[in-house]
């Protein structure tokens, strides 16, 4: 049985809860066939001490909507995925609104991928690039 696409949104969303997706108030907006787009809060729960995003709580996003769209595209009756690296470079700072990313892949093999998230704010401005590299290694049976 095939589910709705605000279904399955808000399946990806509850995974979340009680996990540090929850604490930053990170959600799951949108996926397509090769994206996947999540969204976060800028106030003062992500600020650094000066009142500016802080790059910490970039990176974080930029691994959950890696993850969850590693997640979405593999078969984890099969495989399991683990982060080994994630880099970011910081472009624009931002002090209050949402944040976006968008994850897309650059490389999807078999054992390794390699992700390209973009961070941008409320007004489509680029605030971050990232790399995520991840991991899938078959599940014992």
């Amino acid at each position: 049985m095939q589910i709705s696409k605000e279904e399955r949104l808000k399946q990806l969303n509850t995974v979340g809860k009680n996990t540090l997706l929850e604490t930053l108030e990170i959600s799951i907006i949108d996926f397509g066939d090769d994206y996947l787009i999540a969204k976060m809060p800028v106030t003062s729960k992500v600020h650094q001490p000066d009142g500016v995003l802080h790059g910490g709580a970039t990176a974080a996003l930029a691994e959950s909507v890696g993850s969850f769209a590693m997640h979405i595209f593999s078969d984890l009756d099969k495989v399991f995925v683990r982060g080994t690296e994630i880099t970011a470079n910081h472009l624009k700072s931002v002090t209050d609104g949402h944040v976006y990313a968008k994850a897309t892949f650059l490389h999807k093999g078999r054992t390794t991928q390699l992700l390209d998230i973009r961070v941008t704010d409320d007004h489509d401005n680029l605030i971050s690039i990232c790399k995520l590299s991840t991991i899938s290694l078959p599940r014992k049976k």
